[in-house]
């Protein structure tokens, strides 16, 4: 089996972006999913042939792992939650590669994950009312130095990058912990409806921080291709932005779906039928709060968050901002 340049463990929606500029710039490219078939959320088009490989992270036999071809960087796309699961998937890849007369190759790591270890620990989606406002967000800047918290996602993580400086594997790891995700399928404009379900929710949203999955592709070839910066840290990606949810739910109240009647009856609005009633809400908020025009200023949005030290060391500035394809 050939060696590959980059490895991708769970191709999804960011292989979506990763494929195409692998090819654009010629490096090669081997992605798994655990059907061995392209994912629901990936491309079709890619026309590449899948590798079934499915990660048990509780396991340590390793046989699942000699149908992996050798590759200088292995992408982690999905979460690892179980403690020593980061060490099983690092130990297992690396003790099923074959010793090649012509070329050894030093496998590097990536592990894809979240700016939410950043501030309140907030519950997940799934596990929150969306009709319950939550408690706003205190006013403060996180940039990847900050303290976070510690939870099982953050802990596998830890446990990853501590492997640089372990003597018995000495391999490089990164972790590139991203803010929320846009681009292709994505788009935030259709989310307005379920983040803002009422006023009161509206009243308490802040800050949000975004980057492009094409923005997400170009971060990790640009680790991949100087590894040696990245090696044992924790980097904070997003577009360098900080959207306020306000701006977003007026300017998008028309795209955010239907609402139930009796919270755009609580409301006092009268939206039209092609509108939304948010925009209506953001104008009796603005009122309410003193805000006499949008965005508000990042000293009133609650968490805020500092990349420039990811671009400023990779030689990179965003490509997509804005939330504009």
């Amino acid at each position: 089996m050939p060696i590959v340049d980059i490895l991708i463990l769970g191709a999804g929606w960011t292989s979506s972006f990763l494929i195409p500029l692998c090819r654009q710039r010629n490096i090669s490219f081997a992605a798994t999913t655990r059907s061995g078939s392209a994912s629901a959320i990936a491309s079709d088009s890619t026309g590449i042939n899948y590798i079934k490989f499915a990660f048990d992270q509780t396991s340590s036999d390793y046989s699942s792992f000699e149908v992996l071809p050798d590759a200088r960087t292995v992408l982690i796309t999905f979460p690892i939650t179980v403690e020593g699961g980061s060490r099983r998937l690092v130990e297992g890849y690396l003790s099923t590669r074959k010793d090649t007369a012509s070329e050894q190759v030093k496998s590097a790591f990536i592990q894809l994950g979240a700016t939410s270890i950043w501030g309140e620990l907030k519950l997940s989606r799934k596990n929150r009312d969306p009709s319950v406002p939550e408690a706003p967000a205190p006013n403060k800047w996180y940039d990847r130095h900050s303290p976070y918290n510690h939870a099982d996602r953050s802990d596998a993580e830890d446990e990853l990058l501590q492997l640089a400086a372990n003597p018995e594997f000495q391999t490089p790891t990164t972790v590139l912990d991203l803010a929320g995700l846009y681009g292709g399928t994505r788009s935030m404009k259709k989310w307005v409806g379920r983040v803002a379900p009422t006023k009161e929710v509206l009243r308490n949203k802040g800050s949000l921080h975004m980057i492009h999955g094409i923005d997400v592709a170009r971060a990790i070839l640009a680790v991949h291709g100087q590894f040696s910066k990245a090696s044992g840290q924790r980097w904070l990606l997003t577009d360098g932005r900080v959207y306020d949810w306000w701006d977003l739910a007026s300017g998008w109240s028309q795209c955010s779906g239907p609402t139930d009647a009796a919270s755009t009856s609580n409301s006092h609005s009268h939206p039209s039928e092609d509108q939304g009633p948010q925009a209506s809400w953001v104008l009796s908020l603005m009122r309410e709060s003193g805000v006499r025009a949008l965005p508000r200023s990042n000293e009133t949005l609650g968490r805020v968050l500092d990349s420039r030290e990811f671009w400023e060391t990779f030689e990179l500035v965003p490509l997509k901002g804005r939330m504009e394809e």
